[in-house]
């Protein structure tokens, strides 16, 4: 009964605030609450007083500017945070198309059997670094060697990462058909998905409306030897869809924290989120909700940010969730072998994983395809290709997501590691096993993961009885 008299009363003095300060806000005020950019949703803030679990958000009145109203809460003792609800934005580089000529063509010509590994003249990233190239697997100073992973988990009895659950916190994906407007992508099976949640239209109808959110989930767990597109890394694991993007790839924090405790309720056991909030912008309210997945011993992935987005103008100033509560934050990295241009660097850089694009100055290399995943045509929601403007740190959480998939599946976690201690081993994994690129380790982490070691038992990678496909 004293908590809730607490409660109310906190409640009704805050209701009192919001009106006196409504009534004294200036115009000038008044005029921030929109903020520059759209950087935060207008009228809102999200709030916690103290002695409560989570932070809420709450409406403002007309004339109270949002962060003059922050300020004033934050000065309140009852308040324990008052912040804007600030927006994230999909984490996709400005790029030029590749190749204006390539038809994106999911499938080969009619009359025309499929080519056995075709998908790895376009899948760089899948690649090993090393080794001798055939015709049908050439080698790449990008890739990570998922092939090498794929016989690992292959010869483990686990292929493709099968039996786990993947969160994929974004602009939805192609996941179903739905009223003709909707279409699910050919290269995804309807038995891989989970039930989602949409947070921006609030159903439970989490489909993509402009591609990001799919092209992401592709890289993940895209289906293979089914003689369409290409494929993903965990081929066999289970896509949960929770979207927070708008169709603009626009999420506001209450909604990515609501998206994130989705997950946990429903068992994911890593949550892939390829978006950033601006430089140095405060978001408790998502920070509660990773850290109640940390403690829950569930893997969250996040990208670093892109320089050429309205994220950051500042190199190095990598933003959440990337620097969340034991999130791994990922970098982007080309098919050449280097950082990418667009890449922000900072301590909340973990590990580098192809991200494509064009390579910072100074690389060796001048590769510099993108990343290539079946996903929507531009304008349209039911009709697929393969794009060749893809790049960004986005596209290098999604590796991410994908190969900690496969080592989960593979057991080189112990089974026995619960909560906090699951999430630190795969991150140490992925960090001991990765390759150094010649970085300072704010720029590159641990280095570029290497997914064939990462799910080897064996120190050099590949066991010897394994064969890489």
């Amino acid at each position: 009964m004293h908590s809730t008299w607490n409660r109310y009363a906190v409640t009704g003095a805050l209701a009192a605030l919001l009106v006196l300060l409504g009534a004294t806000a200036s115009q000038t005020a008044a005029a921030s609450g929109i903020g520059p950019a759209r950087r935060f949703a207008p009228r809102q803030l999200v709030v916690k007083f103290k002695g409560e679990e989570h932070g809420r958000t709450i409406g403002l009145p007309r004339g109270a500017g949002v962060l003059a109203t922050a300020r004033a809460l934050r000065a309140k003792p009852a308040v324990e945070y008052a912040e804007p609800n600030y927006a994230a934005t999909a984490s996709t580089a400005e790029l030029e198309p590749f190749d204006p000529d390539d038809p994106g063509a999911l499938e080969a010509p009619p009359g025309t059997p499929p080519t056995p590994g075709g998908w790895a003249q376009k899948q760089w990233d899948f690649l090993p670094y090393t080794g001798t190239a055939t015709e049908k697997l050439p080698t790449s100073p990008g890739g990570m060697n998922v092939v090498g992973a794929w016989a690992n988990l292959i010869a483990d009895g686990r292929p493709g990462g099968q039996g786990i659950r993947v969160a994929v916190l974004d602009s939805g994906i192609a996941y179903r058909d739905y009223a003709g407007r909707y279409a699910r992508s050919p290269d995804f099976s309807p038995g891989q998905f989970l039930p989602g949640e949409d947070f921006v239209d609030h159903d439970r109808l989490p489909l993509d409306e402009n591609g990001h959110g799919t092209h992401v989930a592709g890289t993940i767990a895209e289906q293979t030897n089914n003689g369409i597109g290409l494929t993903g890394i965990a081929y066999n694991a289970q896509l949960m869809p929770v979207r927070v993007l708008n169709s603009a790839n626009v999420g506001y924090a209450n909604r990515i924290a609501a998206g994130v405790r989705f997950a946990i309720r429903n068992h994911a056991q890593i949550i892939n989120m390829s978006f950033n909030f601006a430089c140095g912008e405060k978001v408790p309210q998502v920070d509660e909700a990773l850290r109640e997945a940390y403690d829950r011993g569930i893997v969250t992935v996040a990208s670093g940010g892109n320089l050429s987005t309205a994220v950051s103008t500042t190199r190095s100033c990598v933003s959440e969730p990337a620097t969340g509560p034991r999130v791994i934050g990922v970098g982007g990295s080309t098919e050449g072998g280097c950082v990418g241009s667009y890449s922000l660097a900072g301590r909340g850089i973990d590990v580098l994983a192809p991200g494509g694009g064009a390579p910072a100055a100074g690389c060796p290399s001048v590769l510099s395809r993108p990343i290539y995943q079946v996903t929507l045509r531009p304008g349209t929601t039911n009709q697929f290709t393969i794009p060749t403007d893809y790049a960004g740190t986005s596209m290098a959480a999604a590796h991410v997501s994908g190969t900690v998939a496969l080592m989960l599946a593979a057991g080189v976690i112990p089974k026995s590691l619960k909560g906090k201690a699951r999430v630190r081993a795969v991150t140490k994994r992925l960090k001991s096993t990765a390759r150094g690129l010649g970085y300072p380790r704010t720029v590159q982490g641990a280095g570029l993961i290497d997914a064939a070691r990462a799910t080897a038992f064996s120190p050099t990678g590949v066991a010897a009885s394994r064969r890489v496909l």
